[in-house]
């Protein structure tokens, strides 16, 4: 299982909301790439990056951090290589937040971001998803974030008239080949993640599936590992110190 650790982008900041609340936000750092490097440090090889002013007005107001982050990643990750005597590779990063149109994802992709998230857009705006899917395959995913069942939108702020399940399927039957579910009641609280909402969507789909959302002890890493999901991401347990992030990896590597 691979591990994601996560940077939250507000105003070039990396922070933390809590249960998607922009109303109660910690300031980690004001040092994003920074922080990349000591994700690699720690041993990961990639980074889920979400910029949250983007995911509510669909802008791109922290595109530079979000490239300062995968330069630094990458530097970082080859340095971590050559040190353990591994071939040497990049850092895989992908990110979220406002990616509603053409132009956005292929500032990105061409910037050199190995994967961008669809949200919002894959709700409205089933052409532009499928059109991109066709044209990009496996650089796109899409997140769906899940409120009361139902998935939200628009930096979590509106709730969509799809279900979980319903729209999950419809993201396979579209050609998507990973879908990146946060349940936004467990994101932040510190309270372990929804295992079962995680397993019913492994024996239901056909595709990569990734975690989020209240990973908070070794033992939810262990646990979704042992669900043969395809990653999972960590956030505020990493800045609090709840998870060694290097364990998460080992934990990941060996599932």
């Amino acid at each position: 299982m691979l591990i994601y650790p996560a940077i939250d982008l507000y105003e070039g900041k990396a922070v933390r909301l809590y249960k998607g609340s922009y109303a109660d936000m910690t300031v980690y750092s004001d040092d994003p790439p920074g922080i990349a490097r000591d994700f690699a440090a720690a041993g990961a090889t990639r980074i889920h990056v979400v910029d949250l002013e983007g995911a509510k007005d669909a802008s791109m107001p922290n595109f530079d951090t979000v490239i300062a982050i995968k330069q630094a990643a990458d530097e970082a990750v080859r340095a971590k290589c050559l040190e353990d005597g591994r071939p040497l590779q990049d850092a895989f990063v992908e990110i979220g937040g406002g990616i509603r149109n053409d132009e956005a994802v292929s500032r990105y992709l061409d910037a050199g971001i190995d994967r961008v998230i669809l949200g919002t857009a894959a709700v409205k705006d089933p052409d532009f998803l499928k059109r991109t899917v066709a044209k990009y395959g496996e650089r796109i995913a899409v997140g769906i974030d899940v409120r009361d069942g139902y998935v939200a939108i628009s930096g979590w702020t509106e709730l969509s008239a799809y279900r979980l399940g319903g729209f999950a399927s419809m993201m396979q039957d579209a050609g998507v080949r990973t879908i990146i579910c946060t349940d936004i009641s467990k994101d932040g609280a510190m309270k372990g993640t929804n295992r079962e909402l995680y397993r019913e969507l492994s024996e239901s789909l056909d595709i990569d599936i990734v975690a989020s959302g209240g990973v908070s002890t070794t033992e939810d890493v262990e646990a979704l590992a042992g669900l043969g999901i395809h990653g999972a991401i960590i956030g505020k347990a990493y800045y609090t110190g709840a998870i060694d992030l290097a364990e998460a990896v080992r934990i990941g590597e060996t599932k």
